[in-house]
Parts: C-alpha cells; structure tokens; sequence
C-alpha cells in the first residue's frame, strides 16, 4: 500500500516544506518516502543537512539509538513550528516499539504525540508536536 497525500497531510507534510530524514536504512517504506518527496515537491535531506528544516521524519525501531536522544537532535534542526514525524514498525512487525516508550520519549524531549496516522502496511506514523499553550 502506498502512502496518499491525504494521510501524509494530516502528519504537517505541505508543498514546498523542506523535510530532513533519519534513521534511513534499506528496512523503510520507499512509498512513503517518494510520496513526501512529491506532496512537499523536493528531496528528502539526509542527517547531515543542517541548513533548518519544516519538518523532520524519523524511522525509529526497538533497538536503535535513544530515541529522546534522536528527538531532541531532530529537534535542533527545526525552524520555528516545525513537526517531526516518528515512523515505526507496527504491532508484530521486527523492531515494534511500545507506545509507552514512544510517549515517554517524546515527553522527555518536550514533545506530545498527536496521534497515530495509517500509512503504510509495516510502518506507524506518529505526529510529535510541541504541547499547546504555556509552557511551565
């Protein structure tokens, strides 16, 4: 199944947004990825781009780095109301990770999860947003 503009809309994807990625390796869906590549209507860049970015997608799965860590890093790289999308691997799937993990993650790199967005078969996509209101 190859991801629409639809659900990729929903995660903060838009035209002209500059989109850097992580965590790539030969296990991510390549139809999400072409599928960003023509809704934002550019290339995804690599971790080593470090010019800002709109948005940041992470691919993360049970076993790689600290994913607080790979948030945070992710994080310095984005322009004022950027997004990061986390994609990982559904319930069943090699590299599941727990909700639970995703949510204290997030909290501990100042983040909250805007739900969970059905784009692929094995991967879940999950908006990481900065929490509404004042910070305390």
């Amino acid at each position: 199944m190859t991801a629409g503009a639809a659900p990729l809309g929903k995660l903060g994807f838009a035209q002209g947004q500059v989109i850097q990625e992580f965590g790539y390796d030969d296990d991510v869906d390549d139809g999400v990825r072409l599928a960003i590549e023509q809704l934002v209507q550019g290339e995804l860049e690599d971790e080593d781009f470090d010019e800002g970015a709109d948005g940041v997608l992470i691919w993360y799965r049970d076993g790689d780095e600290d994913l607080g860590d790979l948030l945070v890093d992710g994080l310095t790289k984005l322009f004022d109301q950027g997004f990061v999308v986390l994609m990982t691997p559904k319930a069943g799937r090699v590299g599941h990770v727990e909700a639970s993990e995703v949510e204290e993650a997030a909290s501990t790199a100042g983040l909250q999860t805007g739900g969970i967005v059905n784009v692929c078969a094995n991967w879940s996509a999950s908006r990481l947003m900065s929490p509404k209101g004042p910070r305390r």
